[in-house]
């Protein structure tokens, strides 16, 4: 049976965009980014942003949905992509998901639900809370242990989490984990596939692709931003923050391009550990994740 949904994940820099680009031009699939920050209109350079080119060759979906000043909450994604999903579905294509947020990747493929939040709740918790972590820690430990044992107690973010969201919901924040350690995806068939490299090949292409975006023109598009109310997720895309501060004088062309490859080899880093406690994911290297998707996307089709 043809696999309904396929997936491409692992780091930045690993390949993902050029090995799906070509699966899918051969299995006639369509591409649906999972990606936080490709979203955004005018992040084009520093996100690695698809080009014109390679969105004529297949169609993409998940880009360019939002100006930089608008928040792209989870939730909100997990609605865009799977409708994005539905879409291709409806018209008897291969939906290919591509992108290397962990989190996003999850809301979208897995039966999660994202508890509300309420600032005025969450900042009266931390008011009250300011200045003792332990205190809050042991307030949640009495209402939901669960929570509190996966919860450093120094940790009062998430502890005033936890207890902003027994306080709107009546439910406690234990509760809303089930599934996150199920991994039961909401789409039959799907298929994940990880690109893997090894660190020292990983940290040259990471070293390539920061020199690309400079040639291509990342200060420019950061001067195009500067001065606009990012949104908070917008403003924690890696390249931007060194771009400013190179703009403001206050890094040097090379200490800037430095901290970019330094942010995102540890992003990197973050990436692998999330998708290799996904046990769907089957791991290749560059050239054999090809054909593993390949494979999947022509299981069940006629000869």
């Amino acid at each position: 049976m043809t696999a309904r949904v396929l997936a491409l994940v692992g780091p930045t820099a690993a390949g993902k965009s050029t090995i799906a680009l070509e699966a899918a031009e051969r299995l006639g699939a369509e591409l649906v980014a999972v990606d936080a920050f490709t979203v955004y209109r005018g992040m084009d350079v520093g996100t690695a942003k698809p080009d014109a080119g390679a969105r004529t060759r297949v169609p993409h979906h998940g880009l360019d949905l939002l100006e930089p000043e608008q928040e792209c909450s989870v939730e909100w994604f997990q609605r865009r992509a799977r409708a994005a999903i539905d879409d291709v579905l409806a018209r008897g294509r291969l939906p290919l998901l591509v992108g290397g947020s962990g989190l996003y990747f999850r809301a979208v493929v897995d039966d999660l639900a994202f508890p509300p939040t309420d600032a005025a709740v969450r900042d009266r918790l931390l008011e009250t809370h300011r200045g003792d972590p332990g205190a809050a820690h042991a307030e949640l430990a009495r209402v939901d242990a669960a929570a509190a044992a996966r919860i450093d107690p120094e940790n009062l973010r998430r502890t005033v989490r936890a207890l902003e969201v027994l306080e709107l919901t009546g439910q406690p924040f234990s509760a809303w984990r089930t599934a996150w350690e199920a991994h039961e995806a909401v789409y039959p068939g799907l298929v994940v596939v990880g690109v893997e490299r090894d660190r020292r090949d990983l940290a040259g292409r990471i070293a390539t692709r920061v020199e690309a975006m400079h040639a291509d023109g990342l200060l420019d598009e950061a001067r195009a931003l500067a001065g606009r109310d990012l949104s908070r997720t917008a403003r924690q895309a890696i390249g931007y923050a060194e771009a400013f501060a190179h703009l403001a004088g206050e890094l040097t062309l090379e200490e800037a391009l430095d901290r970019i490859a330094a942010r995102t080899r540890r992003f990197a880093a973050r990436q692998q550990r999330w998708f290799a406690a996904d046990p769907r994911v089957a791991w290749h290297g560059a050239r054999s994740a090809a054909d593993a998707l390949r494979r999947a996307g022509q299981e069940g089709r006629p000869a």
